[in-house]
């Protein structure tokens, strides 16, 4: 999908073509992902969501993903995501309510459809959903750990409603390399909390069942 433009979060460009969605904001954001490169809590301007092949096997994901991201001007701190979806596919949902405003960039892969808890260890495999949250607010570390959860809940619960299945039979929570980044800028509101009945984790709920249903298999 195209681009729109403006990019609908206020301070923050985005670049996509066919090797990787890249998106550049004006100030620093505040995130916590399960990222290939950037992982955990940082500081960071850049999130880059890149493509790889379905047979992808590096052996230093991170180093490779890291040079990509030299090669195309990123200079400092990036969190930096993979996936095998063709970034055609991109999803991008911006919702607002009351003084509380979120952008989703989605994308969906349901090749390596899993069970949490049921399915047998695997080798990891570039199939993903990678859920990159936007949100003009301030969160607390808890709050970005509740968002987190919000987030899953909500995916689980729509792949459950879908009834999709994991290639053994199973009800899939998800895939096996599913992947979320939660940045937020740290300024407006400020949550202690963000689950699902709270503002910023409804729309964070909503933007992801919207994004899904999108990209529905």
């Amino acid at each position: 999908m195209p681009i729109p433009a403006p990019f609908p979060f206020p301070g923050v460009t985005a670049t996509l073509d066919d090797e990787a969605l890249i998106l550049r904001s004006d100030e620093l954001l505040n995130i916590l992902s399960s990222a290939v490169v950037g992982g955990g809590f940082m500081r960071a301007g850049v999130i880059i969501n890149r493509h790889v092949s379905k047979d992808y096997d590096h052996p230093n994901p991170a180093a490779e993903l890291m040079a990509f991201a030299r090669r195309q001007g990123v200079e400092g701190n990036f969190v930096g995501l993979m996936t095998a979806v063709y970034m055609k596919n991109t999803r991008i949902i911006a919702l607002a309510e009351g003084d509380v405003r979120l952008t989703l960039v989605m994308t969906a892969g349901f090749s390596n459809a899993a069970a949490a808890g049921l399915s047998p260890s695997a080798d990891l495999r570039p199939g993903t959903i990678n859920l990159i949250f936007l949100i003009d607010a301030r969160l607390t570390p808890a709050a970005m750990v509740n968002a987190v959860i919000t987030a899953t809940e909500a995916k689980t619960h729509t792949l459950r409603e879908w009834g999709l299945q994991t290639p053994d039979g199973l009800p899939a929570t998800g895939t096996s390399t599913d992947a979320i980044v939660v940045a937020c800028t740290d300024r407006g509101p400020r949550f202690d909390y963000a689950g699902p009945v709270t503002p910023v984790g409804r729309l964070m709920a909503r933007a992801v069942r919207q994004g899904l249903e999108t990209a529905q298999p």
